[in-house]
This record gives structure tokens, C-alpha cells and sequence, in this order.
């Protein structure tokens, strides 16, 4: 079992950054790809950003390319999501997720353990 506790969220300007975090308790951190999601109002969730399970590739949405950047830290059970020049369209709850394959795929449904999701706002 894996336990998954997302941080960071809140609002900011158009243009400003965030950087969320999710800490992993349980088993083996580093046994699971760990992806981003996001899901806004009346929308279907959907696929921001994800990272291998030792960091060596890393998978993104068209949405985000060159603004958002995935790391992971190991040795803390943690994966960073660093969100810079946010949009308005960005506003969304987002999710962190582990995932039992080796890399981080963009179904929801390849992922085992999920987060409880921190609200991120970006006003205009």
C-alpha cells in the first residue's frame, strides 16, 4: 500500500509559478513511475507530466511543454512538479499517482494509488 500526500497548491497571478509537491509513505517509493494529473470543473482528468521510476524519462502534455518541470527525489519519497508561467486554463485540482510500470503512462487507469489532490487557481 502506498499512501500519497500532495502539497503546494493556491493561487497565483497569471505568469507566477508553483511548486507542488507529493510525498509517498508505504512501500518502495522507487518501485513506481509517479505521474501528475489534473482535472478542472466538468472536465475529464487529465495527463500533465510524469517520470520514470529512476528519472531517466520523463512524459508530458503538449499543454505544458516548457512550462512545467517533473523531478523526484528518491531518497525522500517525493516527486516535484515546478509549474512556471501558469494560465488561467492551468486552474484545476491536480493529483499526484503511482504507477506499477516503469514509466509514467498517460491512462489514469495504469496507476494503482492516488493522491487527495491540492487545488491550484490561477487568476487573470
Amino acid at each position: 500500500q502506498v499512501q500519497l500526500v500532495e502539497s503546494g497548491g493556491g493561487l497565483v497571478q497569471a505568469g507566477g509559478s508553483l511548486r507542488l509537491s507529493c510525498t509517498a509513505s508505504g512501500r518502495a517509493f522507487s518501485r513506481y513511475a509517479m505521474g501528475w494529473f489534473r482535472q478542472a470543473p466538468g472536465k475529464e482528468r487529465e495527463f500533465v507530466e510524469g517520470i520514470s521510476r529512476n528519472g531517466d524519462r520523463i512524459d508530458y502534455a503538449d499543454s505544458v511543454k516548457g512550462r512545467f518541470t517533473i523531478s523526484r527525489d528518491n531518497a525522500k519519497n517525493t516527486v516535484y512538479l515546478q509549474m512556471n508561467s501558469l494560465k488561467p486554463e492551468d486552474t484545476a485540482v491536480y493529483y499526484c499517482a503511482a504507477s506499477p510500470k516503469s514509466y509514467a503512462s498517460d491512462v489514469p487507469d495504469t496507476y494503482d494509488y492516488w493522491g487527495q489532490g491540492t487545488q491550484v487557481t490561477v487568476s487573470s
